[in-house]
């Protein structure tokens, strides 16, 4: 095995470690506000697909979608978590595919424009990615259990999810586009291997 590929796979290593640090201890992945709860995990699954790539970052995503189930499971902390964060199809879908299309989205845009710019891009379309697919399933799988959670008609519920893409997507978006390029640029400048 040659260096690069050992450094890639320390990397991958450690990603994984912090994905599931933020996982399991409270405030490190997750800020719990009310019935929601903000997430910075993203920045990490983002982070690893930008420096490693698609297929790299979709597996530090199916490890964050595999400890967001276990974490629904055995320590919710919102009324929805047992509900519907117990479903695979909410956890580990959406999860896999921001590592996989934020990598896509780097490897298309970097060479297009000055680097930085394209890790912030790739932080927005990571994050929106989350945020759209896991409140559109939400919304498709368990409108009835959103409804009674949150004593709505549904009629309200669209602007129950608007609510919540405002108070939780925009500050998820504006965080990953903020630390993105800067976690990833350390990254690179420390590993320039990695920066091809």
């Amino acid at each position: 095995m040659n260096k690069s590929k050992a450094y890639r796979i320390s990397i991958l290593g450690i990603l994984s470690a912090i994905i599931i640090l933020q996982s399991l201890m409270p405030m490190m992945g997750y800020l719990p506000l009310g019935v929601v709860n903000v997430t910075i995990i993203h920045i990490t699954v983002i982070v690893a697909a930008v420096v490693l790539g698609p297929t790299d970052g979709a597996i530090i995503g199916l490890i964050w979608g595999v400890f967001t189930l276990f974490r629904a499971f055995t320590s919710p902390t919102s009324p929805l978590d047992t509900l519907v964060f117990t479903n695979p199809i909410i956890t580990i879908i959406p999860r896999i595919l921001v590592g996989w299309f934020a990598g896509l989205a780097y490897q298309g845009l970097k060479g297009k424009m000055n680097k930085v710019l394209a890790m912030g891009i790739t932080g927005a379309i990571g994050s929106i990615t989350n945020t759209v697919l896991v409140l559109a399933l939400m919304r498709i799988m368990f409108a009835q259990a959103m409804m009674t959670t949150y004593h709505a008609s549904e009629g309200a519920l669209n602007g129950i999810l608007m609510t919540i893409v405002t108070a939780n997507g925009i500050p998820e978006l504006i965080a990953a586009v903020i630390l993105v390029p800067l976690i990833s640029m350390a990254i690179f400048k420390t590993n320039k291997f990695l920066d091809k």
